[in-house]
């Protein structure tokens, strides 16, 4: 018997950081994702393969049913840290895996891993809907992090996000962007470690409740946003707003000074993509400063 999942990928336009405390932040799922295929057989064994965009495998392992134990890893430190993930699934549901005599799976990106786009949080959707858990309570026991990606994951529309009480709150949203073929989705050739960047900005002296105010208003606007200007006006204070609260400068004042359009960080600053603005030279602009990675709006957000 073969069953499959399917995840998507995401991406946080608004809110980044701020969205931790509470902040309403505006997030996108993306035509990228994630799958997951399992076959059950009668080997004995749990074993797990890794396909990349391009269909080539980058990590394969096998395990033990009963421990989660490892029997082989072509990646020790990926193989701990699935194993972390299929324990704490065990602990939520504790027949997860306790009624097959063997079990094959395999993963299948649709972007690349480095991209940030949700390698992790895609899986553990997927997980988490073969387990029949909460994937939100999965992500808190593994990885942590405020939520947003497994909502984009579970959906197929852009979101409003923020945490209340301790939960999520999730609601679908269709802003009207008449200037969404202005907008375009720059890779800065690296990836942000999420947990750092977490950790950097808990350590900062900021008044939460002043940001979340303040980030939560700018995202309404965002969203109310009717001319490319206006958009442009509320990118450009969200960033000064954030660059005040982590003493950071904005990914535009270190890269991109004489750029003429908007430039806005996405997630965690510094790494992954940002969101940039047309001007008549924007494609030229970004690849002769090496960063050939450039993709529209309509390339990355889901289409409904």
């Amino acid at each position: 018997m073969m069953k499959s999942f399917y995840s998507n990928g995401k991406l946080l336009l608004s809110g980044e950081y701020a969205i931790l405390d509470g902040a309403e932040g505006w997030a996108i799922p993306t035509t990228f994702g994630q799958s997951l295929k399992l076959t059950e057989d009668t080997s004995g064994i749990l074993s797990w393969k890794s396909l990349d965009t391009d269909g080539n495998i980058w990590f394969k392992g096998s395990y033990d049913l009963v421990r989660f134990t490892k029997l082989s890893a072509s990646d020790e430190v990926i193989s701990k840290t699935l194993i972390h993930l299929l324990k704490q699934t065990r602990i939520l549901q504790p027949k997860f895996l306790t009624d097959t005599n063997g079990c094959a799976v395999e993963t299948e990106l649709t972007f690349p891993s480095n991209w940030g786009l949700g390698t992790s949080s895609t899986l553990i959707n997927n997980i988490a809907e073969w387990a029949k858990i909460n994937p939100y309570t999965l992500l808190k026991e593994t990885f942590g992090g405020s939520g947003y990606d497994i909502a984009c994951a579970q959906n197929n529309n852009p979101i409003v996000f923020k945490i209340k009480n301790n939960q999520p709150m999730v609601r679908e949203v269709e802003p009207k962007l008449p200037f969404s073929d202005q907008l375009y989705f720059v890779y800065l050739n690296k990836k942000k470690n999420s947990r750092e960047a977490i950790s950097a900005y808990r350590e900062q002296p900021i008044d939460k409740v002043v940001l979340i105010k303040t980030i939560t208003e700018l995202t309404k606007k965002l969203l109310q946003a009717t001319t490319l200007n206006e958009f442009e006006s509320v990118l450009n204070l969200h960033e000064k707003t954030l660059s005040h609260a982590l003493n950071v400068p904005t990914i535009k004042e270190q890269l991109f000074p004489d750029y003429t359009g908007s430039v806005k960080s996405l997630g965690g600053w510094g790494g992954d993509f940002v969101m940039v603005t047309e001007r008549e030279n924007t494609i030229n602009y970004f690849k002769t400063k090496g960063y050939t990675t450039i993709l529209s709006y309509f390339d990355m957000v889901l289409p409904k």
